[in-house]
């Protein structure tokens, strides 16, 4: 049995209450509003805030559910979120593959521009100019290609390339393997760890698309999912769902209901993506993040 000093003890019992502090504020809310979405109108009414609600009804989900805007938001969303993702990784990685390579000429100078990028950048309207020179606007493209390389994941992805042994890519030309088949057979499969690392980031900051959504896409038939929620809240239920389809006994969920429940429907899905690449998602940040 190992000993433990008191200090030590008292620091793991205080770390451990600050931690669980943490968590409940983070998990509280989230259970609030997947009981509120599930919560009687005229409780939810009542109350306002219910942990467990006396009865469970669906109707808030059958009323977003009865119109195809919210499907077809959803759809979008996941289109952006997978070409835009899958973009992304292409183009940080052979990026990162380059600057990785210390016989690459002007590397430190690109370096330096890649970081100030991280620090100063053109601003709303010269970049809403820039999407619209290049004819951008009211499309998908708008959202994917503006993003299509993070600076700072570019940066530990270039470090976690750099702590690759040089005998890998040594062998490989030996055996008569360009710089592309290097990559690709090579590098890109002993970076798994890191490629699920940011491939959470990016699908993360994708799926939450919001406000560059706002600016370049007019047509309300293109809006990802999270613009959509903010017309529920806004517009309060106008509109959202086709009322002719339920019978005359059924109640229109409150405002407050519809947007609990169209929160928990656009959360969910990348939720449900973390299991999968959490094993990942430790190892490859702390694998980029030591050298530099």
């Amino acid at each position: 049995m190992v000993y433990r000093s008191l200090s030590n003890r008292i620091f793991d019992t205080f770390n451990v209450a600050a931690l669980f502090i943490v968590a409940m504020i983070m998990i509280v809310p989230f259970i609030l509003i997947i009981s509120g979405s599930f919560a009687p109108a005229e409780e939810l009414l009542k109350k306002g805030v219910v942990f467990f609600p006396s009865s469970y009804t669906l109707d808030a989900y059958r009323y977003i559910f009865s119109t195809d805007s919210l499907v077809r938001s959803m759809l979008v969303t996941i289109y952006i979120t997978v070409a835009g993702t899958l973009l992304n990784l292409f183009f940080t990685s052979i990026t990162a593959y380059g600057l990785a390579r210390r016989d690459l000429y002007g590397r430190r100078a690109i370096m330096l521009m890649i970081i100030f990028t991280m620090l100063f950048n053109g601003g709303i309207i010269p970049t809403f100019l820039v999407v619209k020179a290049f004819g951008l606007l009211d499309s998908y493209n708008s959202l994917i290609i503006p993003t299509a390389i993070s600076a700072f994941n570019l940066i530990i992805m270039k470090n976690f390339f750099q702590q690759l042994p040089d005998g890998l890519e040594e062998a490989a030309k030996i055996d008569g393997c360009n710089d592309f088949g290097i990559l690709f057979r090579i590098v890109l499969p002993l970076s798994l760890p890191a490629l699920a690392t940011f491939a959470l980031f990016y699908a993360v900051g994708h799926w939450n698309t919001f406000f560059s959504a706002i600016l370049y896409i007019n047509d309300s038939n293109k809006w990802p999912i999270q613009v959509l929620l903010r017309q529920i809240v806004i517009m309060a239920q106008g509109g959202i769902g086709d009322s002719g389809q339920f019978n005359e006994h059924f109640v229109v969920p409150p405002s407050q209901t519809v947007s609990m429940a169209v929160i928990v429907v656009s959360t969910i899905p990348i939720l449900l993506v973390y299991p999968f690449l959490q094993k990942h998602f430790t190892k490859g940040l702390l694998l980029g993040s030591v050298k530099g």
